[in-house]
């Protein structure tokens, strides 16, 4: 066989293989193709069935919906129909009502157009009998009127005037036993004695060497010592003593301490009293401070500024009608918080406003005004609370009362001006005081005389029974005592007596 033959039955066979080989992929294709076309199929006859069952439990589920919505929507119909029933029934309860109210509203109209006619009757009746008793009468309605006002008045004057006392007496009785209590406590807490000192200081010496050397060589060493002081020195031949007179008591304490270490020392000569006044300022600086600081602790007083205290402090070199200042207004502190704990004030603002309250007597002769003035000036350059100020300055009626702790404040400075041993006045001022209270109260229309009796604390009027009446003496009285207080100044209350004695005189012959 030769070779051309075995290369073309070569190319057969492989033409051949190659035909079988896509007819064999050919049927294996369409194998496949068959298979997957019956997969889908059964895959849309499966998806049909879930369809159909979903869609069955929907119309299932829909309507179950349409029950429930139709019960409800039947629920809801029958509620509103009960609803419209009960408005209804309200609204024919209302109509009637209304009715009612409309009968009654006719029956009120027609009674009071029978008042009115009643009321209109009445009066003409009225009127007819002022008429018939004014022509009986011969009087007007006002002169009648007069007429008996006037007889009432004096048919039962005393029974007026009695019952007026009792009910005064009865409502005022025990609200003056709770004062009488708490002042009668306050004054026996706070006795304490005065301390007498004008304007003088007397100094005990050891011999009377000593006034020599005080006088010095021509008299240089007093001259130099009163020049330093600014105090005068009486040296006289009382025996043991030496008087220091000066207004300004800071001076005079000054002097005091001076001389004394003078004497202690011995050596008294201008160089040494330049420089033992100048030691005595210092020591009498600090004991101001020391005395304002003790007396702010003592009545708990605290948050002061130190500079007030430091003026505090000179008033325990300054005396009013032989009363220490200072004292006094400690004392006045402690009777100002006990009165404000008793009626529920403010205890602290009260103690404040009487501890400070003379402050500008410290000042007095070296600034011009009032000590009230001065001292509220201090306070309010020293950054003082507002309610200190109110309540220290009314405490001599310069300034309208503007809170309870003012009156506190003025009813302590009462208490403690007044009570017993606290001040000696001088006699021409005692005197003056009497005469002017007993020629104020004469003035009054209808006083007889006036006498000003138990130290000026009580005037006894007489006035004439012809010319006053019981009334009008009762009137005089609050009168008087009203004039007192706003012209006079005194320390305490003056009681007012007035008497109003009838004396009938006949004679036998």
């Amino acid at each position: 066989m030769s070779t051309v033959t075995i290369v073309i039955f070569a190319i057969v066979l492989l033409g051949a293989g190659t035909a079988f080989g896509y007819y064999l992929r050919f049927i294996i294709t369409m194998g496949k193709r068959g298979s997957v076309e019956l997969e889908v199929k059964q895959k849309l006859i499966q998806a049909k069935e879930e369809a159909q069952v979903i869609i069955e439990e929907a119309q299932k589920k829909v309507e179950q919906k349409q029950k429930e919505l139709d019960k409800e929507t039947k629920e809801h119909e029958e509620k509103f129909e009960k609803i419209e029933e009960r408005l209804s029934k309200r609204e024919d309860a209302i109509d009637k009502k209304l009715n009612d109210l409309d009968v009654k509203n006719e029956e009120v109209q027609k009674k009071i157009e029978q008042v009115k006619e009643i009321k209109e009757e009445i009066l003409k009746k009225r009127e007819e009998a002022e008429k018939k008793l004014e022509e009986v009468a011969r009087l007007d309605a006002e002169q009648a009127k007069s007429i008996l006002l006037k007889n009432i008045e004096q048919k039962y004057e005393e029974d007026l005037l009695i019952r007026i006392q009792k009910l005064e007496n009865t409502a005022q009785e025990k609200l003056d036993q709770k004062a009488r209590n708490i002042l009668a406590a306050a004054i026996q807490r706070m006795a304490n004695e005065g301390n007498p000192e004008l304007v003088t200081t007397t100094l005990t010496i050891p011999n009377e060497e000593i006034k020599g050397k005080i006088i010095g060589k021509e008299g240089r060493n007093i001259r130099a010592f009163e020049r330093a002081t600014g105090v005068e020195i009486i040296v006289d031949d009382t025996p043991g003593t030496i008087v220091i007179s000066s207004f300004d008591p800071i001076r005079r304490q000054v002097a005091r301490v001076a001389l004394e270490n003078l004497i202690m020392d011995g050596r008294i000569q201008p160089v040494k009293i330049e420089e033992m006044v100048e030691k005595a300022r210092n020591d009498i600086n600090k004991i101001i401070k020391q005395k304002g600081e003790e007396a702010a602790y003592e009545v708990g007083v605290f948050n002061l500024d130190p500079r007030i205290l430091a003026i505090l402090g000179r008033l325990h070199f300054r005396t009013s009608y032989g009363q220490n200042v200072l004292t006094h207004s400690v004392e006045m502190a402690h009777i100002a918080g006990m009165l404000a704990e008793q009626i529920g004030a403010d205890a602290y603002i009260s103690k404040a406003g009487a501890l400070v309250h003379d402050i500008g007597k410290a000042l007095t002769h070296e600034v011009q005004g009032t000590h009230v003035e001065i001292g509220m000036r201090i306070l309010q350059k020293f950054g003082a609370d507002e309610r200190i100020i109110t309540a220290m300055k009314s405490h001599h009626d310069e300034f309208p009362y503007e809170s309870i702790e003012a009156v506190i404040v003025q009813t302590a400075d009462a208490i403690s001006g007044s009570r017993p041993g606290a001040r000696s006045d001088t006699v021409e001022n005692y005197i003056k005081r009497l005469k002017e209270l007993e020629t104020l109260v004469t003035d009054f229309k209808g006083v007889e005389k006036a006498y000003a009796i138990s130290a000026g604390r009580e005037v006894r009027v007489f006035v004439n029974p012809e010319h006053i009446t019981d009334i009008e003496a009762k009137n005089l009285s609050r009168d008087i005592a009203q004039k007192i207080e706003k012209d006079l100044q005194y320390p305490g209350e003056i009681k007012v007596v007035t008497i109003r004695e009838n004396r009938i005189i006949n004679f036998a012959r």
